[in-house]
């Protein structure tokens, strides 16, 4: 599903990247640690297209998106690519159902069967009462599952998720752990999770290690 050959990045003269190769099979959940500054937010984002590399090539289920024109890449990252962050990063001017169908809308599908979608995803989520309200009337165990919901409207082939539960306490965490691998079972999506929660972590089928910008394990 996803592999990456001899990524590298810098800024100025600070190495970053210092030659990424990687190899991610469809439906595999894999977990990223490391300590601050090891490159894994950095890696993340080029694995999820939202910056480029200074070297090295990236295939996302056969492509390479950096060949892409700037506007087929940005269809490209809609349709094939979902975004779960730390922070929800909901847009707090609509409700819940308007932030899940927003990928949707975006891609050009009708309103309507939007809507639909959506709110099949908010019931199989436990948000079925929830769609009309927007993310300030949420908890923030709440508000994480309509950007998880979110990230799924488009059935991308890949989810990258940059510590997803850093923002939520015990309980919650475990629960969104947990609907990871139960959708990863249900839909066969591919997920890629920075973390430093040991216990999601742990739970991945594979735990790549990384320090000073190369995976060590």
């Amino acid at each position: 599903m996803l592999v990456a050959k001899g990524i590298t990045k810098a800024y100025g003269s600070l190495e970053i990247l210092k030659g990424i190769d990687l190899e991610i099979q469809q439906a595999e959940v894999i977990s990223i640690v490391g300590s601050s500054g090891a490159g894994k937010t950095t890696l993340l984002q080029i694995l999820g297209t939202l910056d480029k590399p200074d070297k090295g090539e990236l295939f996302i289920n056969g492509v390479n998106p950096f060949t892409l024109s700037s506007n087929k890449l940005s269809a490209f990252r809609n349709t094939s690519i979902g975004f779960i962050f730390q922070f929800h990063q909901l847009l707090p001017e609509f409700t819940a159902l308007e932030n899940v169908i927003m990928p949707a809308l975006i891609k050009g599908d009708n309103m309507q069967d939007a809507k639909k979608k959506g709110l099949v995803l908010l019931e199989r989520l436990g948000l079925k009462e929830r769609g009309e309200h927007k993310p300030a009337e949420l908890s923030g165990g709440e508000q994480q599952r309509v950007a998880v919901c979110r990230a799924l409207m488009n059935d991308p082939k890949v989810i990258f998720a940059d510590e997803p539960s850093g923002n939520l306490d015990s309980a919650n965490s475990q629960e969104l752990h947990q609907l990871f691998f139960d959708l990863r079972d249900e839909f066969k999506q591919t997920f890629v999770i920075v973390t430093h929660n040991e216990s999601l972590a742990a739970m991945a089928d594979r735990k790549l290690v990384m320090k000073d910008g190369i995976i060590v394990s």
